[in-house]
């Protein structure tokens, strides 16, 4: 994003007048309100670090691919707890194929991530406005862009065959990472799937909100690529 914030103030008090100041709206604001009173309520013992995270999302993705999932907070109380304000522990930027999923992936419940979806896995302005929501406001300690094995999206935008509507807009953002991959040995949907994935982590470190957020230890940004013929999700690089 191009837009410069102002520095920010990571105190719960300030983050309410941040969110308040920045979005301007009266139903929105109520909204930030009331998700940062429901995180107030929450023990200090149940704050996570960045680091703990991300191997919570490690050893939730190791449970599905082994078949031992746990099926961990989707039982009906934890649907009531989570209805009255969300505190996901970790973000997911992911592509919308549909045999990613990932609630299920990562073994996780109702209220534990906070996920954008959309082919190709890219970082729109939208998409980092979301992310931003869900780390400065929800609390998320880290943001995991999550490509896949066989991407429909990236083949497409390989491919670069014209395509209907406004499916080009997508295959735009991947294109970089199309020429980046040029020379490269090995497979290039996977070379071009990972190179895009580092490529929107950029992006996301380019907004001044999860930058800050960064340099206070607060927030990581990490990739991860999914093999669907196994289920298991590797560190990108």
């Amino acid at each position: 994003m191009s837009r410069q914030h102002p520095q920010i103030n990571l105190s719960r008090r300030s983050l309410f007048k941040f969110g308040a100041g920045a979005i301007g709206t009266g139903v929105l604001t109520a909204g930030l309100s009331s998700n940062l009173l429901a995180a107030e309520k929450k023990p200090v013992e149940e704050e996570i670090t960045p680091d703990k995270a991300l191997q919570e999302l490690l050893d939730g993705n190791e449970r599905f691919a082994k078949r031992k999932r746990r099926n961990p907070d989707q039982s009906y109380s934890r649907l009531v707890e989570v209805a009255k304000g969300q505190k996901p522990f970790a973000s997911i930027l992911g592509c919308a194929d549909s045999r990613v999923p990932s609630e299920i992936v990562f073994d996780q419940g109702l209220g534990d991530l906070f996920v954008c979806r959309i082919a190709g896995n890219i970082a729109t302005t939208q998409q980092i406005g979301s992310l931003e929501f869900g780390s400065l406001v929800l609390g998320a300690k880290v943001i995991m862009v999550v490509g896949h094995e066989r991407c429909g999206a990236v083949q497409a935008a390989i491919k670069g065959a014209p395509v209907p509507g406004n499916i080009g807009s997508l295959l735009e953002a991947i294109k970089p990472s199309v020429e980046s991959s040029k020379d490269k040995s090995g497979d290039m949907v996977e070379n071009v799937c990972k190179a895009n994935i580092l490529a929107q982590i950029q992006r996301l470190k380019s907004s001044s909100v999860l930058s800050e957020l960064i340099k206070a230890e607060k927030l990581k940004i990490v990739g991860g690529y999914y093999d669907l013929d196994t289920g298991e999700i590797s560190l990108v690089s």
